[in-house]
């Protein structure tokens, strides 16, 4: 009789549904955040952030590992492979919806073996030239390149970067042409544009905002959908007059695409509610980070419009590719 009962609870227990047991998340298990990028990498300092407060708000213990490599696809792959509990979460940026479009071979699907939960918030790249290139708008700067063809450059922070898909997709929405001149990172290339060597550069807004301020450069507009907190009389590229040319750099969660509904719809709200913590939303402010609301439904929806978007980029720019 005994041995009948416990078959027949064991039977009970897998018969009971997923979202069932996904209310008993989290429990003593450590959850662990990866981010495919550097300690101190601005996804690295948001996530640090926003999961801090996820920790007190669940009291639950909360590691940040760094998973450094490949573009970021390393730190992917271990989220995608990992058990679909909600205790592997991945802090990644629009580079992910990239990387299809940049690596001939990826040991994912990116559309299909992840599931969105909320983005962190939209890192607008701002357009910059040298305040000695006296253009007092983005047209201007567009007119002077149509009028000496292949004469104009522009910096990015390598190839494959969101500053270079950026620029390709605003140069394309725009009609002119400028040769491609990669750098290791902001510092050098900003360097270049303050001295007058480069053209342009559409550089993340953090790096940029002091030589903004202090007049080494001029912002001419910003790459993202809406305007930057931070710099709200500086136009979006749409505004300026040049449709399909907005590019939006964020940040934000996903986790394994088996990963249950109710965990993935807990994780969202908790981090929701974080987001609107003041000291949360301050330190974001500070890092030039906008608020960017999506359900996770929504923000699914973008990254798998973003991949197209990249995939055909590439082919129209002719960008060379891993």
């Amino acid at each position: 009789m005994y041995k009948s009962r416990a078959c027949f609870l064991a039977l009970a227990f897998l018969a009971l549904p997923t979202a069932a047991l996904a209310q008993a998340w989290p429990t003593a298990q450590p959850i662990k955040v990866i981010v495919p990028f550097s300690a101190g990498s601005a996804t690295d300092i948001i996530a640090r952030s926003v999961f801090e407060q996820v920790s007190t708000q669940i009291g639950q213990s909360i590691v940040v590992e760094n998973r450094v490599g490949a573009g970021g696809t390393i730190g992917a792959n271990a989220v995608a492979k990992a058990a679909p509990d909600g205790y592997t979460v991945l802090v990644h940026s629009a580079s992910h919806s990239v990387t299809p479009a940049t690596f001939t071979q990826l040991p994912y699907d990116t559309a299909k073996d992840f599931k969105a939960v909320i983005p962190l918030g939209n890192l607008p790249n701002v357009l910059v030239v040298a305040k000695a290139k006296n253009y007092k708008s983005t047209r201007e700067m567009v007119d002077a390149a149509l009028a000496k063809p292949g004469s104009f450059n522009y910096a990015t922070a390598g190839a494959g970067t969101a500053s270079h898909f950026n620029a390709e997709r605003f140069k394309l929405a725009a009609k002119f042409q400028a040769q491609h001149v990669p750098f290791k990172g902001a510092p050098e290339a900003l360097r270049e544009i303050v001295a007058d060597r480069i053209d342009f550069y559409f550089v993340p807004l953090l790096p940029a905002k002091g030589m903004i301020d202090d007049g080494q450069l001029t912002a001419l507009a910003v790459s993202s959908s809406q305007r930057a907190s931070s710099l709200p009389n500086v136009p979006t590229t749409v505004e300026a007059g040049f449709p399909n040319s907005e590019y939006n750099f964020w940040i934000g969660v996903l986790v394994a695409s088996a990963t249950p509904g109710d965990i993935a719809a807990r994780l969202h709200n908790e981090i929701k509610a974080a987001l609107a913590n003041p000291a949360v939303k301050e330190r974001l402010t500070r890092l030039g980070a906008d608020p960017m609301p999506l359900t996770s439904a929504q923000f699914d929806a973008l990254i798998k419009k973003e991949i197209d978007d990249n995939i055909e980029l590439v082919k129209a720019a002719g960008i060379k590719v891993n």
